[in-house]
């Protein structure tokens, strides 16, 4: 267990990080408050003890393969000890090529039927990875999922306001240049993405009014993609142009991504800001 952040006079951002293959658990003791431009998800408020918990995981969806049960019954335990919140999902929902739409059994074989521990039935907060746009991204985005199992919500981009933190969801697939000009033998559904110049500028614009008129103590991003990475895949340059320089501007205390496989924390000794891969 160990702090992270800027001395202040509230509780330290405690981070409790048993690994279980794909799993961070992170435990918040913060205030905040914010308004932006992005969509608005107001979370209940916390417990009586004043904390805040939640999962982290990404790169999930395997219809229970490649270890994603067992993660799945090992995140069980530890949900039900910290009695968490929510789970946070960095992307990479459904492999290997997204949902093929609202009536793909993949949701109900890689979601519904793995995360069925009682400790699990929170809201889950999911962004889209790379995979996820080899699918049909308007299936994952559609609220028609919702009435399938009440705790799936996605969108592109978002934040969630807690009593306690806020935690602001960035789509960063569309950034990486790759997918675009060397898409190899993959498919990508950039519907609601085209023009993307257009797109991720208002992105960027968005997010930097949401993080600008914040007042939280604790500003925590999540995205799919790593800013830097020592992993895989490495560095994403096109965040460290365009995301980084907004989340060091802001005071971002804390960026939470998938992708690399692996675990990580880096943490930066001119800013204060610390990134996690979660995958």
């Amino acid at each position: 267990m160990g702090g992270l952040g800027r001395t202040s006079s509230l509780s330290p951002l405690w981070l409790w990080i048993p690994i279980y293959i794909c799993v961070v658990v992170v435990v918040v003791c913060v205030s905040v408050n914010v308004s932006a431009e992005l969509q608005r998800i107001e979370h209940p408020a916390v417990k009586a003890d004043a904390t805040l918990s939640f999962l982290v995981i990404g790169d999930w969806g395997r219809k229970g393969t490649y270890n994603q049960s067992q993660v799945a019954f090992q995140m069980g335990r530890v949900a039900d000890k910290l009695n968490i919140d929510f789970v946070v999902s960095t992307g990479d929902n459904f492999y290997d090529d997204g949902l093929t739409g609202v009536h793909d059994p993949a949701f109900q074989y890689s979601f519904s039927d793995i995360y069925t521990a009682n400790s699990l039935q929170k809201q889950w907060y999911n962004v889209l990875g790379n995979h996820d746009y080899r699918g049909d991204v308007e299936a994952q985005l559609s609220p028609f999922l919702q009435n399938i199992d009440h705790r799936w919500f996605c969108q592109r981009s978002f934040f969630v306001h807690t009593e306690i933190a806020e935690f602001f969801f960035v789509d960063t697939t569309p950034f990486v240049d790759k997918y675009f000009l060397k898409p190899k033998d993959h498919k990508y559904d950039w519907r609601g993405v085209l023009p993307r110049k257009k797109y991720l500028s208002n992105l960027l614009k968005d997010l930097e009014t949401a993080l600008r008129d914040s007042t939280a103590k604790w500003k925590i991003v999540v995205g799919h993609h790593p800013v830097r990475s020592i992993g895989h895949h490495g560095d994403t340059k096109e965040l460290l142009t365009h995301l980084l320089p907004i989340l060091e501007a802001n005071n971002v205390d804390m960026y939470m991504n998938g992708h690399d496989h692996c675990l990580e924390h880096i943490s930066s000794t001119d800013s204060g800001f610390a990134a996690k891969c979660s995958s």
